[in-house]
């Protein structure tokens, strides 16, 4: 027994990791050009501590921890003069940050993550008088703590995702995207999104996950930030999303098994501001939740075991001004504790939940819409709730 006890433990892959940031990481890109008539592309990004890997056709156990003190910031400044190809700019500072992934196998995780430091991402184009011929996309992100897994598995062969995951994060939290210009035809699309902590697990067919996760936000806030001004946009999208803690796991084929706690104290705010003087479609959303999780299962057993707690401020706040256009779309969404579980109806789904969630802080959404010449249609909404649960089993694909 002593025998097979060691085989099976030599059989087993095993990663150590300790990391440790005391000082600021600052990535800055500067851009200045004039007349790119193809594709203007710019990537930008800042990181304190970072580990990824994978297991292929043997199992590996993964003990991680990782520390940031110092500040992450990234910043993007775009000058783009005369006419303007297609812009794809991603800007992304993130604190601590660990990816894993099993092949026909499985890997069992104990992450630990911890941030004290503050995470900022900002983008913006500064030139007022840009053309933006074919549109573009231009992103900020900003992530205090970030653990992201995966699993799959073919044949006889499966795929595993367990073990468990601890976040806390006591930094600030901020993304911007500001953009100014005068001309844009074709798709264009603006976004900033901040979190505190983060994490995502996804399995394919014949894998399954079973992981407990805990989150702590207690910082200064937690805020993102959209603001575009447009002289003549034809389809134009501008979008904000804060949320202090997240936690998503989605599965194919297996069992999951998912333990979540959620502790967030952090003011949350998402705010957009969108103007263009004449518009063709025109989208101005803000998304702002304290405490977040979503488990689906496209298999039989699902198991949700959640706790959600915010006593922070959760504010959603979405604009737009236009003087003449067609039609503009304008949303704004908070929520203090969100959940979202489901299983596969056709498949004879056991879904089985315990949710536990309190909220005792402010939770506001505001939409404001001014056209002040003509347009066609003007869609707007505002939905602000305390505590939001959803459980159900759907068909796989809805």
């Amino acid at each position: 027994m002593a025998a097979a006890a060691e085989a099976s433990a030599q059989d087993r892959g095993l990663v150590l990791n300790e990391q440790l940031n005391l000082g600021d990481v600052i990535s800055g890109q500067r851009l200045n050009v004039v007349n790119v008539s193809d594709n203007v592309a710019v990537s930008n990004a800042a990181m304190g501590n970072a580990l990824s890997g994978g297991a292929d056709g043997r199992a590996a156990d993964i003990r991680s921890t990782q520390d940031m003190q110092g500040a992450a910031v990234a910043d993007t400044s775009l000058t783009l003069r005369g006419e303007t190809g297609y812009v794809n700019s991603v800007t992304q500072a993130r604190g601590n940050y660990l990816a894993a992934t099993a092949v026909n196998t499985g890997i069992d995780v104990d992450a630990g993550q911890n941030l004290n430091g503050d995470v900022t991402a900002r983008s913006q184009i500064v030139e007022t008088g840009a053309r933006l011929n074919y549109g573009g996309h231009v992103s900020a992100d900003a992530i205090g703590n970030t653990v992201a897994l995966g699993a799959s598995g073919t044949g006889e062969q499966r795929g595993a995702v367990t073990g468990r995951t601890d976040q806390n994060s006591t930094g600030e939290i901020y993304a911007e995207n500001e953009a100014r210009f005068t001309y844009a035809p074709a798709p264009a699309v603006f976004s900033s999104q901040a979190s505190a902590n983060a994490v995502q697990a996804t399995s394919t067919p014949n894998s399954h996950q079973n992981l407990s996760v805990n989150q702590n936000a207690s910082g200064a806030g937690v805020t993102a930030w959209t603001g575009v001004w447009a002289g003549n946009a034809w389809d134009i999208a501008a979008r904000s999303r804060a949320a202090s803690n997240q936690a998503a796991f989605y599965n194919q084929g297996g069992s999951l098994v998912v333990d979540v706690d959620q502790q967030n104290a952090a003011e949350v705010l998402s705010r957009t501001e969108l103007s263009s003087y004449d518009f063709g479609a025109a989208h101005s959303t803000a998304e702002a939740v304290g405490n977040e999780v979503h488990a689906g299962n496209n298999d039989i057993y699902v198991s949700i075991d959640n706790t959600q707690m915010n006593t922070g401020g959760v504010t959603a706040s979405a604009g737009f001004t236009g003087q003449n256009g067609y039609d503009a779309y304008v949303g704004a969404n908070a929520a203090g504790n969100a959940v979202t579980g489901f299983g596969c109806s056709t498949c004879g789904s056991d879904l089985n939940v315990r949710n536990s969630q309190t909220n005792m802080g402010d939770v506001r959404a505001t939409a404001t819409t001014n056209i002040n010449g003509w347009g066609r249609n003007v869609v707007a909404g505002a939905n602000a709730v305390g505590n939001t649960a959803s459980f159900y089993v759907t068909n796989p694909g809805n």
